[in-house]
């Protein structure tokens, strides 16, 4: 009987040595004509004005962390409803629920708690109201 091992670092050598030679090898065959316009800050050929550095809103970190949240709940109660009809015939309708119940409830005094600290409320900003007249 061979090692499991073997495959497995053969296997990681492999991942380690295509991506390494590609990117060797992509970097010898390429064309290099060095230009102004490539060492602008952008290829656009726009001349960039103001600041590179925008500052974002937190709302829409906040708005992506809470879909990630519940992106993941999602993804975690399919399962659930697959092996639902097992379950409650193994353990019984209480025990299988149970954990499920406990599960989601976390997530809505999650929820609740953001709501109430204000993480899901939109506040727009002085230049959105100018360009949408006030509104």
């Amino acid at each position: 009987m061979s090692n499991p091992w073997i495959a497995i670092g053969a296997l990681a050598v492999v991942a380690i040595v295509i991506p390494v030679s590609m990117i060797v090898v992509s970097s010898l065959i390429r064309p290099s004509v060095p230009e102004q316009g490539k060492t602008a800050v952008y290829e656009s050929g726009e001349i960039p004005t103001g600041d590179t550095r925008i500052r974002f809103n937190i709302q829409y970190y906040m708005i992506a962390l809470l879909f990630v949240i519940f992106d993941i709940e999602t993804v975690l109660i399919f399962p659930w409803t697959v092996i639902y009809s097992d379950a409650v015939s193994q353990f019984g309708m209480g025990s299988a629920l149970l954990p499920m119940l406990i599960f989601i409830g976390v997530l809505g005094i999650g929820l609740v708690w953001a709501w109430r600290n204000g993480a899901v409320r939109w506040i727009g900003s002085d230049r959105a109201r100018e360009t949408t007249g006030g509104a």
